[in-house]
């Protein structure tokens, strides 16, 4: 009876065992489906308003200062070459915080977490924003097409890249660290003159710094042959219009600092057409054993 007793625990013991065993297996299995988020910490500014200064006067004092510079660029959506032409420039009254708090894009988007990587466009706030499963993860200033030669807006995909091109618009200018997104029409993001105000021949422009980090960040396209492609690059959106007609939206953040602010909620609206086609080329690329990790 005792024999019996002690074998029938045995038993028991040895069928808990492979249960958690098979519990355990399941949860690890689990846990690697599942893509870790990616979170960033930020620092936040005590305070965010903005007010105009003189820019000569401005620089007097502050033109030493490369994080200083980098913000004062990006709210006015110049470069260095072209914010010392500005007779006045908006300033924050804080400089402690990162960039991101003085650019328009929400640091999470919910509705874009499954998407490995995207890059946001918005034409209004002449700014970009890249997204890596739906964290911010990099923005900056850009200008954009002029009103004659207005940049195509909606879904593209990042095709060819080169260090440095020659525009099809005029040889003489050289276009450096460029990624064409729509081959026909020849437009695409890369380093050039940011007067403050949308001047291009339809490209998305942007500054030395920001044209590399994108330029290394998106994938090119993979092609099956010389006509075909096999698997597009990484998604670029583009979206909203500018009025030409009124005077630079980014003035109006001495009045309101959020003015310009862009809500996840219309990442979302303007993402949501897009985001099937968007996964389904994401599949692809994931299971093509030549694409970019």
């Amino acid at each position: 009876m005792k024999k019996l007793y002690y074998t029938s625990n045995i038993l028991l013991l040895l069928i808990l065992a492979l249960l958690g065993s098979c519990k355990k297996s399941d949860s690890t299995e689990t846990k690697e489906k599942v893509k870790p988020k990616k979170t960033i910490e930020h620092t936040k500014p005590k305070s965010v308003s903005y007010h105009f200064e003189k820019t000569k006067e401005w620089l007097k004092t502050n033109g030493s200062y490369s994080t200083k510079l980098r913000i004062a660029y990006a709210i006015n959506r110049t470069d260095k070459a072209n914010f010392i032409k500005l007779d006045s420039v908006v300033i924050p009254a804080d400089f402690s915080g990162d960039i991101v708090y003085y650019l328009p894009f929400p640091l999470h988007v919910t509705a874009l977490e499954e998407v490995s990587k995207v890059i946001i466009f918005s034409y209004p706030a002449q700014a970009f924003a890249a997204y890596e499963n739906g964290e911010l993860v990099y923005t900056g200033p850009t200008n954009m097409g002029r009103k004659k030669d207005p940049t195509p807006t909606g879904l593209f995909f990042t095709n060819w890249k080169a260090e440095k091109t020659t525009s099809t618009f005029n040889d003489e200018w050289d276009l450096k660290w460029n990624f064409n997104i729509e081959n026909k029409l020849g437009v695409g993001f890369h380093e050039y003159a940011l007067p403050g105000y949308p001047a291009s021949h339809s490209c998305l422009r942007l500054q030395e710094n920001d044209a590399k980090y994108l330029y290394k960040f998106a994938d090119e396209w993979i092609l099956k042959d010389k006509e075909n492609v096999k698997v597009k690059g990484t998604p670029v959106i583009v979206f909203g219009s500018y009025n030409f007609d009124a005077p630079k939206p980014w003035l109006k953040l001495t009045k309101d600092p959020k003015v310009l602010d862009i809500s996840e909620t219309e990442i979302e609206t303007q993402s949501k057409p897009f985001i099937q086609k968007i996964l389904e080329n994401q599949k692809v690329r994931e299971a093509e054993p030549t694409a970019t990790p």
